[in-house]
């Protein structure tokens, strides 16, 4: 009988004597891991953990620890909702119900929405089904055979999705008295899902289509232990206070109004000046750092975007066209071909490069109704964009450069911990396959030698080039897409760009496309709820509040306001008739950093009784000194009130 040998991640060898199990692999490492698996990797493929292991493999035991046995716990959960839902609400017609970033979905068809009480009675339902403990089982049937089994059922959705697929044979996962259409895999049984919630539902339309049915999508997370359960609860908790939608009303920062257009944001005085601040520190370290600015129109003939291939590959995306003097133009979805037409005014030689071109540059694209969200999605939006023109023998070294430039601007906003992936060549692209390796291969290169740790994002990449994408992690733990560094070897050669190298030839000159902040309006969302409205005192709208105690301390309070104004300290005074306690409470509501309060005491010394936002009274002290101690606190950057 030959041996069948079962290597481990860390290289060693697990011998058995037959075909083995994932359940097999994981008891013969410990007790404590057959109790904690969830599924199994055999040579990268993610299969049930009762799946036969037949030939020598490369094995993974996915607990939930794995992000691949979070999908598949998360997975197995959404069709343990979707049996209570068949359950509860005869007739309900089935969609698709997939893991996602945290928890899982399942869209239904059902006569009306799903009511507060409903989900109770789901939930229920669930814990029900998960005491049962019952098997996923796996059962293979032709495609002819699935499309007949859902047609008898009047499964339209099932139909649909069946009709759309290659493969002559597909399998069905049951459990319980529930079987649904399914690639798997799936949890051993019902009974490994120990706390679960469910979260949400709202409309959804089918494929995403406005053209489609409307569908009733459920949300719901799921955990293998309640302290999990209570942890997430606790996040969301903290994230609807965090949230930047309804802080931004309460703070007055900005607004998006039906009469003006969905998607399109109007900035109001106290986010306005955020917003500058954000954009002036953008400025000051590009230029500091070597960078150039530019700026380029709004819109172009439509032919140039033909040129660059976005009518191609992006068209979906633009706004517009529209027709001016009887020729088509169109509003910018990006702002690259502008600053290609920059670099085509004049020959360059290799002694110009590399070439650093930054545009705050307010784009437009299409975003479906439904997926617009506050500042996170909108229509038009200002990308803090940049464009390297690089010689090819100094694209590695460039790429490691903006990797090191990224980091210093997310830290100097307060962002530390990041998640960054690879993004590789999508299945609609151009250019040639060898290209596209190569460019992979020098992206990887740069992230080794900055020494940073990323996962690869396969089929992520643009169409035109594979990208490096840095996501940073906010106050609460949450991932946030920021900075993108994109190579792109095809617009160069679209626009026939050249530069005069060394031997007096010309050559094709590479090309970085890099946002860093991602957009104005985007960033601003994830700070505003990073700091909870709680801006660091460079970016507060309001610095101070001069809180006179007395109506005769007034003219002594606005000439506070007006020396602090002087040292370029947005400062206000509150000089209602109201009492000292009144004015504090709403300086703290307002989220002000700082607050002064002054009397009689204070006028005739040339004090301050200084209080702190969230940690109260600091004390008295000349104003001079807190003039000083406030400035080097702006000065001082990215470091958030301790």
């Amino acid at each position: 009988m030959s041996v069948l040998k079962i290597e481990l991640p860390d290289g060693s060898i697990k011998e058995f004597d037959e075909q083995v199990t994932g359940y097999d692999v994981a008891r013969s490492i410990s007790p404590g891991l057959a109790k904690a698996a969830i599924a199994i990797k055999v040579d990268g493929v993610v299969c049930d953990l009762h799946a036969p292991i037949t030939k020598d493999a490369l094995v993974e035991i996915l607990t939930f620890d794995n992000p691949e046995g979070r999908e598949v716990f998360w997975h197995s959960s959404s069709h343990i909702m979707a049996q209570a839902v068949q359950e509860l609400f005869p007739g309900v017609k089935l969609a698709i119900g997939p893991p996602i970033a945290e928890g899982w979905y399942y869209d239904f068809d059902v006569e009306k929405p799903f009511s507060p009480e409903d989900i109770l009675k789901i939930e229920k339902r669930m814990g029900e089904i998960i005491a049962e403990k019952a098997e996923f089982t796996c059962e293979n049937k032709s495609r002819g055979e699935a499309i007949a089994f859902y047609k008898e059922r009047d499964e339209q959705y099932k139909v649909e999705l069946l009709e759309g697929f290659e493969d002559n044979t597909v399998s069905f996962y049951s459990h319980s008295r529930f079987v649904d259409l399914c690639r798997g895999p799936h949890i051993p049984n019902t009974g490994i899902i120990k706390a679960f919630k469910l979260v949400s539902s709202s409309g959804a339309y089918w494929r995403g289509s406005e053209d489609r049915p409307m569908l009733q999508r459920i949300y719901g997370v799921s955990y293998p232990k309640k302290a999990m359960l209570d942890d997430y609860l606790h996040r969301l908790e903290e994230a609807k206070k965090r949230d930047h939608r309804v802080l931004g009303k309460q703070m007055e920062l900005y607004s998006i109004s039906d009469e003006v257009g969905a998607g399109l944001v109007m900035w109001h005085p106290k986010g306005a000046i955020i917003r500058h601040e954000i954009e002036s520190f953008w400025r000051e370290e590009h230029l500091s750092a070597g960078y150039d600015l530019v700026y380029s129109p709004h819109v172009a003939f439509r032919e140039l975007w033909n040129k660059s291939g976005h009518t191609d590959f992006y068209s979906d995306s633009m706004l517009g066209p529209m027709t001016v003097d009887d020729k088509q133009y169109q509003l910018k979805p990006m702002n690259c071909p502008f600053h290609i037409q920059m670099y085509k005014s004049r020959l360059w030689s290799y002694r110009d490069l590399p070439l650093r071109w930054a545009e705050l540059g307010t784009v437009y694209r299409y975003e479906r109704a439904g997926v617009l969200h506050g500042l996170m999605r909108v229509r038009g939006f200002t990308q803090d964009d940049a464009h390297h023109f690089v010689a090819q023998d100094e694209m590695e070294a460039e790429v490691r450069w903006v990797l090191d430039f990224c980091v210093h601007m997310l830290t100097a906003f307060g962002f530390s911990d990041y998640e960054i992936f690879l993004s590789t060549r999508p299945e609609k692209a151009i250019g040639e396959l060898s290209d596209w390796e190569r460019a992979e291969e020098s992206l990887k290169q740069a992230l080794t030698s900055a020494g940073l740790t990323y996962d690869v994002d396969e089929g992520g990449g643009a169409f035109y080039g594979p990208k490096i994408d840095i996501k940073i992690k906010d106050a609460i733990g949450r991932s946030w897409q920021c900075s993108t560094i994109q190579f792109d070897f095809s617009l160069p050669e679209r626009f026939d760009m050249s530069y005069i190298d060394n031997d007096g030839r010309p050559k094709r000159p590479y090309m970085i496309h890099r946002a860093l902040l991602g957009s104005i309006e985007r960033f601003f969302g994830v700070l505003t709820e990073h700091y909870a409205g709680d801006f660091p005192l460079w970016l507060a709208p309001v610095q101070v509040k001069v809180l006179p105690i007395t109506d005769a301390i007034n003219d002594y309070a606005h000439k506070l306001v007006a020396d602090l104004r002087a040292k370029r300290i947005r400062a206000q005074v509150d000089d209602r008739s109201e009492k000292v306690g009144a004015k504090i409470r709403e300086a703290e509501i307002s989220k002000v950093p700082y607050m002064f309060v002054v009397g009689a005491r204070e006028m005739e010394a040339g004090l301050v009784s200084l209080r702190r936002h969230g940690k109260g009274d600091v004390g008295q002290k000349p104003v001079g000194e807190v003039i000083e101690l406030l400035q080097a606190e702006i000065e001082n950057k990215g470091m958030k009130n301790d």
